[in-house]
């Protein structure tokens, strides 16, 4: 039985580790799904690319017994310093969300999950949520999209089709084929990240 079998059968402490197509990026995620909850801890490190600046992320994800998002927390590092970003979701499906510059409050067309540009955990939670809960439609599915390190949020919709070992992930800005595993976290993300 591998690690990622008995995360989903016991609900016991697991860790994965991606690896983008460059190997200038990597995420670790430390999942934890005891009691039929989801918590993850996770950390993404990128070096300095021309599109962003190098910066170091830790993210921990609170989800209720059903999978929707309670809370995402990230603390980003960078050269200028480190910037607390901060999302929570009220029982009536009301967002805050809190960074170093602003606070927004919002429905977000009623977005249960945070999609993180370029994360392929958080990017395919959805997926996972889906496979481990058998909740949630996947067919125009409402988002909050944040993007690294900017933290640029705006609201989103993504629809995923789930196959054997398959998913694809539909948005208005296109459509992507991952390779999954019985759980439905990522193994491939074309494009953006690899597990290893």
């Amino acid at each position: 039985m591998t690690s990622s079998d008995e995360a989903a059968d016991t609900g016991a402490k697991t860790m994965f580790t991606w690896r983008s197509v460059d190997g200038g990026r990597f995420e670790q995620v430390r999942l934890n799904t005891a009691g039929g909850r989801l918590r993850a801890y996770g950390r993404i490190i990128s070096a300095e690319t021309a599109e962003v600046q190098a910066y170091s992320s830790s993210y921990e994800l609170v989800a209720n017994d059903i999978g929707i998002t309670r809370r995402l927390s990230f603390r980003l590092l960078k050269t200028g310093g480190e910037a607390p970003l901060d999302l929570s979701r009220d029982m009536d499906g009301r967002w805050m969300v809190q960074t170093p510059y602003s606070t927004i409050q919002s429905d977000f067309d009623g977005a249960e999950g945070v999609d993180v540009a370029m994360s392929p955990f958080l990017s395919a939670l959805p997926i996972f949520r889906h496979t481990f809960f058998g909740k949630g439609a996947l067919t125009d599915v409402p988002l909050v999209s944040l993007r690294l390190p900017t933290y640029e949020i705006e609201p989103d919709v993504a629809s995923y089709t789930i196959g054997d070992g398959t998913a694809t992930i539909t948005t208005a800005g296109g459509t992507v084929d991952l390779s999954i595993d019985e759980h439905g976290l990522v193994l491939d993300y074309p494009g953006v990240a690899t597990r290893i």
